[in-house]
Protein backbone atom coordinates (compact mmCIF):
# COMPACT_ATOMS: atom_id res chain seq x y z
CA UNK A 1 0.00 0.00 0.00
CA UNK A 2 1.30 3.45 -0.89
CA UNK A 3 2.57 5.53 2.05
CA UNK A 4 2.16 8.94 0.45
CA UNK A 5 0.60 10.06 -2.81
CA UNK A 6 1.53 13.56 -3.93
CA UNK A 7 -1.26 14.88 -6.11
CA UNK A 8 0.34 18.31 -6.57
CA UNK A 9 3.69 17.80 -8.28
CA UNK A 10 4.82 19.79 -11.32
CA UNK A 11 7.11 19.08 -14.23
CA UNK A 12 9.12 21.74 -16.05
CA UNK A 13 9.75 20.79 -19.70
CA UNK A 14 13.02 21.85 -21.27
CA UNK A 15 11.39 24.57 -23.39
CA UNK A 16 9.89 26.28 -20.34
CA UNK A 17 12.26 29.06 -19.31
CA UNK A 18 11.36 28.88 -15.63
CA UNK A 19 14.02 31.36 -14.52
CA UNK A 20 12.73 34.02 -16.93
CA UNK A 21 9.14 33.31 -15.97
CA UNK A 22 10.06 33.67 -12.30
CA UNK A 23 11.29 37.22 -12.90
CA UNK A 24 7.78 38.21 -13.99
CA UNK A 25 6.14 36.49 -11.06
CA UNK A 26 8.34 37.57 -8.18
CA UNK A 27 9.38 34.04 -7.25
CA UNK A 28 12.63 32.07 -7.00
CA UNK A 29 12.37 28.40 -7.87
CA UNK A 30 15.05 26.63 -5.79
CA UNK A 31 18.24 26.56 -7.84
CA UNK A 32 18.82 22.88 -7.12
CA UNK A 33 15.57 22.03 -8.94
CA UNK A 34 16.58 23.77 -12.20
CA UNK A 35 16.90 22.65 -14.87
CA UNK A 36 14.34 20.08 -13.83
CA UNK A 37 14.50 16.43 -14.84
CA UNK A 38 12.65 13.37 -13.58
CA UNK A 39 15.64 12.30 -11.50
CA UNK A 40 15.26 15.41 -9.31
CA UNK A 41 11.68 14.47 -8.53
CA UNK A 42 12.44 10.79 -7.99
CA UNK A 43 15.24 11.61 -5.54
CA UNK A 44 12.90 13.94 -3.66
CA UNK A 45 10.17 11.31 -3.58
CA UNK A 46 12.53 8.71 -2.13
CA UNK A 47 13.71 11.11 0.57
CA UNK A 48 10.14 12.20 1.39
CA UNK A 49 8.66 8.66 1.43
CA UNK A 50 6.37 9.46 -1.50
CA UNK A 51 5.43 6.46 -3.62
CA UNK A 52 3.38 8.24 -6.28
CA UNK A 53 3.53 11.78 -7.66
CA UNK A 54 0.85 12.86 -10.11
CA UNK A 55 2.36 15.42 -12.45
CA UNK A 56 0.74 18.57 -13.78
CA UNK A 57 2.01 21.48 -15.87
CA UNK A 58 2.40 24.81 -14.01
CA UNK A 59 -0.63 27.08 -14.27
CA UNK A 60 1.22 29.85 -16.07
CA UNK A 61 -0.43 32.80 -17.78
CA UNK A 62 -1.90 31.50 -21.05
CA UNK A 63 -0.14 34.09 -23.15
CA UNK A 64 3.26 32.63 -22.27
CA UNK A 65 2.73 29.56 -24.43
CA UNK A 66 2.18 31.63 -27.56
CA UNK A 67 -0.13 31.66 -30.56
CA UNK A 68 1.27 28.42 -31.97
CA UNK A 69 0.20 26.49 -28.90
CA UNK A 70 -3.29 28.00 -29.00
CA UNK A 71 -3.66 26.98 -32.66
CA UNK A 72 -2.63 23.41 -31.85
CA UNK A 73 -4.97 23.05 -28.89
CA UNK A 74 -7.81 20.67 -29.68
CA UNK A 75 -9.89 21.00 -26.47
CA UNK A 76 -12.32 18.10 -26.52
CA UNK A 77 -10.07 15.97 -28.75
CA UNK A 78 -7.19 16.71 -26.38
CA UNK A 79 -9.23 15.40 -23.44
CA UNK A 80 -9.92 12.16 -25.31
CA UNK A 81 -6.29 11.82 -26.35
CA UNK A 82 -5.00 12.46 -22.84
CA UNK A 83 -7.38 10.11 -21.05
CA UNK A 84 -7.86 7.38 -23.66
CA UNK A 85 -4.50 7.23 -25.41
CA UNK A 86 -2.00 8.53 -22.87
CA UNK A 87 -3.95 7.07 -19.92
CA UNK A 88 -3.69 10.30 -17.96
CA UNK A 89 -5.06 10.18 -14.42
CA UNK A 90 -7.11 13.34 -14.90
CA UNK A 91 -7.18 16.81 -16.36
CA UNK A 92 -5.39 19.88 -14.97
CA UNK A 93 -7.07 23.26 -15.41
CA UNK A 94 -6.03 26.80 -14.61
CA UNK A 95 -8.47 29.05 -12.81
CA UNK A 96 -8.80 31.30 -15.87
CA UNK A 97 -7.61 31.58 -19.45
CA UNK A 98 -6.68 34.67 -21.42
CA UNK A 99 -4.99 37.89 -20.33
CA UNK A 100 -6.24 41.06 -18.72
CA UNK A 101 -9.77 42.12 -19.62
CA UNK A 102 -10.02 39.16 -22.02
CA UNK A 103 -9.47 36.55 -19.30
CA UNK A 104 -12.41 34.30 -18.38
CA UNK A 105 -12.81 31.95 -15.44
CA UNK A 106 -13.51 28.30 -16.05
CA UNK A 107 -17.11 28.61 -14.91
CA UNK A 108 -17.82 30.73 -18.01
CA UNK A 109 -20.43 29.41 -20.44
CA UNK A 110 -17.85 29.15 -23.23
CA UNK A 111 -16.26 26.23 -21.36
CA UNK A 112 -19.48 24.23 -21.04
CA UNK A 113 -18.55 21.74 -23.80
CA UNK A 114 -15.39 20.90 -21.85
CA UNK A 115 -17.31 20.43 -18.60
CA UNK A 116 -19.94 18.32 -20.36
CA UNK A 117 -17.21 15.97 -21.59
CA UNK A 118 -15.38 15.87 -18.26
CA UNK A 119 -18.67 15.24 -16.46
CA UNK A 120 -19.59 12.45 -18.89
CA UNK A 121 -16.31 10.76 -18.05
CA UNK A 122 -16.59 11.49 -14.30
CA UNK A 123 -13.07 12.84 -14.69
CA UNK A 124 -10.79 13.98 -11.90
CA UNK A 125 -9.88 17.64 -12.39
CA UNK A 126 -6.96 19.41 -10.69
CA UNK A 127 -7.78 23.11 -10.42
CA UNK A 128 -4.80 25.39 -9.84
CA UNK A 129 -4.86 29.16 -9.54
CA UNK A 130 -3.40 30.92 -12.59
CA UNK A 131 -0.12 32.76 -12.09
CA UNK A 132 -1.75 35.94 -13.28
CA UNK A 133 -0.62 39.35 -11.98
CA UNK A 134 -3.24 41.46 -10.26
CA UNK A 135 -4.41 44.79 -11.67
CA UNK A 136 -2.05 46.31 -9.09
CA UNK A 137 1.59 45.29 -8.52
CA UNK A 138 2.27 42.65 -5.92
CA UNK A 139 2.86 44.57 -2.69
CA UNK A 140 6.46 43.60 -1.95
CA UNK A 141 9.35 41.51 -3.24
CA UNK A 142 8.57 39.10 -0.39
CA UNK A 143 4.97 38.78 -1.61
CA UNK A 144 5.15 37.73 -5.26
CA UNK A 145 2.33 36.42 -7.45
CA UNK A 146 2.60 32.77 -6.32
CA UNK A 147 2.28 33.85 -2.69
CA UNK A 148 -0.56 36.38 -2.87
CA UNK A 149 -2.37 35.92 -6.18
CA UNK A 150 -2.39 32.20 -6.97
CA UNK A 151 -4.41 31.14 -3.89
CA UNK A 152 -6.89 33.94 -4.52
CA UNK A 153 -7.30 32.81 -8.13
CA UNK A 154 -8.13 29.30 -6.95
CA UNK A 155 -10.84 30.64 -4.66
CA UNK A 156 -12.31 32.86 -7.39
CA UNK A 157 -12.49 29.98 -9.84
CA UNK A 158 -14.09 27.68 -7.28
CA UNK A 159 -16.61 30.36 -6.29
CA UNK A 160 -17.37 31.04 -9.97
CA UNK A 161 -18.15 27.37 -10.57
CA UNK A 162 -20.43 27.34 -7.53
CA UNK A 163 -22.46 30.54 -8.05
CA UNK A 164 -22.98 29.86 -11.78
CA UNK A 165 -24.43 26.46 -10.86
CA UNK A 166 -21.82 24.58 -12.83
CA UNK A 167 -20.33 22.82 -9.82
CA UNK A 168 -23.78 21.41 -9.15
CA UNK A 169 -24.61 20.76 -12.81
CA UNK A 170 -21.39 18.86 -13.50
CA UNK A 171 -21.28 17.11 -10.16
CA UNK A 172 -19.79 13.90 -11.56
CA UNK A 173 -16.44 15.72 -11.95
CA UNK A 174 -14.16 15.21 -8.97
CA UNK A 175 -12.53 18.66 -8.67
CA UNK A 176 -9.41 19.06 -6.52
CA UNK A 177 -8.60 22.58 -5.36
CA UNK A 178 -4.88 23.34 -5.04
CA UNK A 179 -3.46 24.75 -1.79
CA UNK A 180 -6.51 23.93 0.35
CA UNK A 181 -8.53 26.05 -2.06
CA UNK A 182 -6.65 29.21 -1.10
CA UNK A 183 -9.09 31.26 0.97
CA UNK A 184 -12.09 29.08 0.07
CA UNK A 185 -12.73 27.58 3.54
CA UNK A 186 -12.73 31.08 5.03
CA UNK A 187 -14.79 32.88 2.35
CA UNK A 188 -17.34 30.22 1.39
CA UNK A 189 -19.80 31.47 4.01
CA UNK A 190 -19.36 35.02 2.69
CA UNK A 191 -20.29 33.85 -0.80
CA UNK A 192 -23.22 31.84 0.56
CA UNK A 193 -25.03 34.92 1.85
CA UNK A 194 -23.74 37.84 -0.21
CA UNK A 195 -23.88 36.13 -3.62
CA UNK A 196 -27.37 34.94 -2.77
CA UNK A 197 -28.26 38.58 -2.06
CA UNK A 198 -26.80 39.57 -5.44
CA UNK A 199 -29.11 37.19 -7.30
CA UNK A 200 -27.51 33.76 -7.21
CA UNK A 201 -30.46 31.35 -7.57
CA UNK A 202 -28.92 28.81 -5.20
CA UNK A 203 -29.81 28.97 -1.52
CA UNK A 204 -27.09 29.76 0.99
CA UNK A 205 -27.17 26.13 2.10
CA UNK A 206 -26.80 24.88 -1.49
CA UNK A 207 -23.83 27.20 -2.06
CA UNK A 208 -22.09 25.86 1.03
CA UNK A 209 -22.90 22.29 0.05
CA UNK A 210 -21.25 22.77 -3.33
CA UNK A 211 -18.13 24.27 -1.77
CA UNK A 212 -17.93 21.26 0.53
CA UNK A 213 -18.03 18.88 -2.42
CA UNK A 214 -14.65 19.96 -3.76
CA UNK A 215 -11.52 18.08 -2.79
CA UNK A 216 -8.80 20.09 -1.03
CA UNK A 217 -5.08 19.33 -1.16
CA UNK A 218 -2.48 20.43 1.37
CA UNK A 219 0.48 21.78 -0.66
CA UNK A 220 2.09 24.84 1.00
CA UNK A 221 -0.96 25.24 3.20
CA UNK A 222 -0.82 22.77 6.09
CA UNK A 223 -0.80 24.65 9.39
CA UNK A 224 -2.80 24.31 12.58
CA UNK A 225 -4.97 27.31 11.66
CA UNK A 226 -5.81 26.26 8.12
CA UNK A 227 -6.19 22.58 8.96
CA UNK A 228 -8.52 23.42 11.85
CA UNK A 229 -10.74 25.43 9.52
CA UNK A 230 -10.79 22.69 6.89
CA UNK A 231 -11.46 20.04 9.54
CA UNK A 232 -14.76 21.74 10.41
CA UNK A 233 -15.70 22.46 6.79
CA UNK A 234 -15.30 19.25 4.75
CA UNK A 235 -15.49 15.52 5.35
CA UNK A 236 -12.11 13.84 5.97
CA UNK A 237 -12.18 11.93 2.69
CA UNK A 238 -12.09 15.26 0.82
CA UNK A 239 -8.54 16.10 1.96
CA UNK A 240 -5.49 15.02 -0.08
CA UNK A 241 -1.72 15.33 0.31
CA UNK A 242 0.29 17.57 -2.03
CA UNK A 243 3.73 19.20 -2.10
CA UNK A 244 4.10 21.61 -5.08
CA UNK A 245 7.59 20.24 -5.71
CA UNK A 246 9.79 21.20 -7.63
CA UNK A 247 8.46 24.76 -7.49
CA UNK A 248 9.56 24.73 -3.85
CA UNK A 249 12.41 23.08 -1.97
CA UNK A 250 12.34 19.80 -0.08
CA UNK A 251 12.85 21.82 3.12
CA UNK A 252 9.68 23.84 2.46
CA UNK A 253 7.74 20.67 1.75
CA UNK A 254 9.07 19.12 4.94
CA UNK A 255 7.86 22.04 7.06
CA UNK A 256 4.28 21.68 5.84
CA UNK A 257 4.36 17.89 5.99
CA UNK A 258 5.50 17.96 9.63
CA UNK A 259 2.66 20.37 10.41
CA UNK A 260 0.19 18.00 8.79
CA UNK A 261 1.52 14.99 10.67
CA UNK A 262 1.55 16.83 14.00
CA UNK A 263 -2.02 18.07 13.55
CA UNK A 264 -3.33 14.53 12.96
CA UNK A 265 -0.88 12.74 15.27
CA UNK A 266 -3.71 11.45 17.46
CA UNK A 267 -5.60 9.90 14.54
CA UNK A 268 -3.39 7.56 12.55
CA UNK A 269 -6.28 6.39 10.38
CA UNK A 270 -7.21 9.91 9.32
CA UNK A 271 -3.59 10.79 8.62
CA UNK A 272 -3.15 7.68 6.45
CA UNK A 273 -6.32 8.61 4.56
CA UNK A 274 -5.03 12.11 3.83
CA UNK A 275 -1.55 10.94 2.90
CA UNK A 276 -2.64 8.20 0.51
CA UNK A 277 -5.94 6.39 0.97
CA UNK A 278 -8.21 9.22 -0.14
CA UNK A 279 -6.14 9.58 -3.31
CA UNK A 280 -6.39 5.83 -3.90
CA UNK A 281 -10.16 6.19 -4.01
CA UNK A 282 -9.73 8.74 -6.83
CA UNK A 283 -6.88 6.88 -8.55
CA UNK A 284 -7.45 3.17 -7.79
CA UNK A 285 -4.81 1.97 -10.27
CA UNK A 286 -2.17 2.85 -7.66
CA UNK A 287 -3.44 0.21 -5.25
CA UNK A 288 -0.28 -1.87 -5.44
CA UNK A 289 2.60 -2.60 -3.09
CA UNK A 290 5.07 -3.09 -5.94
CA UNK A 291 7.13 0.10 -6.09
CA UNK A 292 8.73 -0.90 -9.40
CA UNK A 293 5.27 -1.20 -10.91
CA UNK A 294 4.26 2.18 -9.51
CA UNK A 295 7.10 3.87 -11.35
CA UNK A 296 5.99 2.26 -14.65
CA UNK A 297 2.32 3.26 -14.47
Amino acid sequence: MARRIDIHHHYFPANLDKAKLNEKLGWHTPAENLPWNEGISLDFMDAAAIDVAILSFPAIASGFVGQENRELTRALAEIAYGLDVLNADGISLSSSYGEGANATYIGDARYDPIWVELNRRAATVFLHGAQTPSSTPHPHSFLGVPITEVPSETFKAAAHLVVTGRKRKYRACRIILAHLGGSTPFLAARVAVLSRHMGCPLSSEEILEDFKNFYYETALSAHQTTLSALDTFVDPERILFGTDFPAVSSEMVGWYTRNLEAFHAADAHKLASIMANNALDLFPKFRTADKATLYKL
